[in-house]
């Protein structure tokens, strides 16, 4: 009599996982036999269970022993693909509100690393930068594209940390710079770290990154990038 017994039920969980990975493999042409049995379900668990005991030989019964192993394995399995779901669930969650906070900022002014100036439709742009110490007087220089003197602001004694300015004489669709000179009360330089302002349009989301979309330039500005919130709204 022929002994259709399998050798012992974990070699027939392996074997049969490792059949459908082949055939699954063959018929994608691209997945591995790693991640076809990776993908078994606990369905296919207890198909491959049931095939086991059909197929055992009466003189030769698979050992409960093993059998018990297998549920095991079977729950272990259904528990994975449960936390795997739940993950799923959270990350979509933290996207979620990650996507209501930017949207909060929309129609704030917002700055990022740069020293440019982006002026509004009525020609009035805001710039800022940061100030390493005080400064007895602040002069800021703003430059036209080709580098030419635009117009000059004198600011004062200014308080270390991030200050801003408001320059009206610009023309929308323009893209000036601006640079800052500081001296503290001794006459010494005092470092400064420009940022450019922009006010934010909309938010926008593409393959899980988020970002801005904002007045003076058709660029998208990454969240990540935001140095901080001017809290102003659009004007």
């Amino acid at each position: 009599m022929t002994n259709l017994a399998v050798p012992n039920a974990a070699s027939s969980i392996s074997a049969a996982a490792s059949t459908t990975a082949n055939t699954g493999a063959a018929t994608s042409g691209t997945s591995s036999s790693a991640g076809s049995a990776a993908a078994l379900t606990q369905t296919d668990f207890i198909q491959l269970l049931t095939a086991q005991l059909q197929y055992q030989s009466p003189t030769n019964p698979a050992d409960p022993t093993e059998l018990a192993s297998e549920f095991a394995e079977i729950s272990t399995v259904d528990g994975i693909n449960q936390l795997n779901t739940t993950v799923s669930g959270i990350k979509s969650g933290d996207a979620a509100a990650q996507l209501a906070q930017a949207s909060s900022l929309v129609g704030k002014q917002v700055t990022v690393s740069g020293n440019s100036l982006v002026p509004n439709s009525a020609g009035v742009a805001t710039g800022a930068f940061s100030l390493a110490g005080a400064a007895q007087n602040a002069t800021v220089t703003i430059l036209t594209p080709s580098g030419t003197v635009a117009g000059t602001e004198q600011l004062g004694s200014l308080a270390a940390g991030q200050n801003s300015f408001t320059w009206d004489n610009g023309t929308a669709g323009t893209q000036y710079t601006f640079q800052v000179t500081a001296n503290g009360s001794s006459g010494a330089a005092v470092s400064v770290t420009p940022y450019t302002v922009y006010t934010v349009d909309g938010v926008n989301v593409s393959d899980g990154t988020q970002t801005f979309s904002v007045q003076g330039t058709s660029t998208a500005v990454p969240v990540s990038s935001i140095q901080s919130v001017l809290g102003g709204n659009a004007s």
